[in-house]
């Protein structure tokens, strides 16, 4: 059974955007966790593409990552000690209205809140989230949660407590909730069978495994987001593949 519509790109532009958009219809900005950009550049990359192009954005990280993450040295701006842990701070709620106004340049309707790994499910940290996705304005986005070293406890809690998605690779664990939208959304990092994280390029029994993954699911929409060293190809051929098989793929040209 093949259920609902499926986009698939890649985190991040691997190539140039004019290349990138010749081949697909998507991609997981990943810039905006890093950078808070003006609006006018956001519009601009909007005007760039087809008006069916689909962004997700990546949140920005004031909202997840603390002053002493490494990731802000690549930031343009300078962390706050009120930055990140989804804490009910000025600073996050302040990054947060970040990232909406980059949903809304990009209109993206699909934001992923990556939590780094030392913000594991303590009580403390399990609060703050359930606090943070309950009283954020959304206006209208989808939010996907990727906690790293949670149970599957606490994620299917917080997830089905505040309507969120929990956004998982699926060579590693299976999603504990689609949320009221029934949207399904993976990032694939380059891990089966092991650990190799991104550097892993997915062989075709891989992509057949997905196929029949995604089976597994019904949804209404499922995002497909390669993350890998090659995930420009390995993207390619796994679009190739379901619009061979007969997948209703949200793409305005067979590429």
């Amino acid at each position: 059974m093949r259920s609902g519509r499926v986009v698939v790109g890649c985190c991040g532009f691997p190539v140039s955007m004019k290349r990138y958009v010749a081949r697909f219809n998507a991609v997981e900005v990943q810039s905006t966790f890093y950078r808070v950009h003006e609006r006018r550049t956001l519009e601009r990359w909007r005007r760039s593409v087809p008006e069916d192009f689909v962004f997700s954005v990546k949140a920005f990280q004031g909202v997840t990552h603390p002053p002493n993450s490494p990731t802000w040295r690549r930031s343009n701006v300078r962390p706050k000690p009120g930055h990140g842990l989804l804490r009910a701070s000025r600073e996050v709620m302040e990054s947060w209205e970040v990232t909406l106004e980059a949903c809304r340049a990009l209109k993206a309707e699909f934001c992923v809140v990556q939590t780094p790994a030392a913000f594991n499910d303590t009580p403390q940290n399990v609060e703050n989230a359930l606090r943070f996705f309950k009283e954020v304005d959304r206006d209208g986005i989808t939010i996907g949660f990727e906690p790293r070293g949670w149970s599957e406890t606490w994620i299917k809690k917080v997830c089905e407590q505040t309507d969120l998605v929990h956004v998982v690779d699926p060579f590693a664990a299976e999603p504990l909730h689609l949320s009221s939208r029934r949207t399904l959304y993976l990032r694939l990092h380059g891990s089966p069978p092991g650990k190799r994280m991104y550097s892993y390029t997915y062989t075709d029994e891989d992509l057949r495994w997905l196929e029949r993954f995604l089976r597994r699911h019904e949804f209404s929409r499922t995002y497909v987001m390669f993350n890998n060293v090659t995930m420009f190809d390995d993207a390619h051929r796994f679009l190739k593949l379901l619009q061979e098989i007969g997948w209703e793929i949200d793409q305005s040209m067979s590429k």
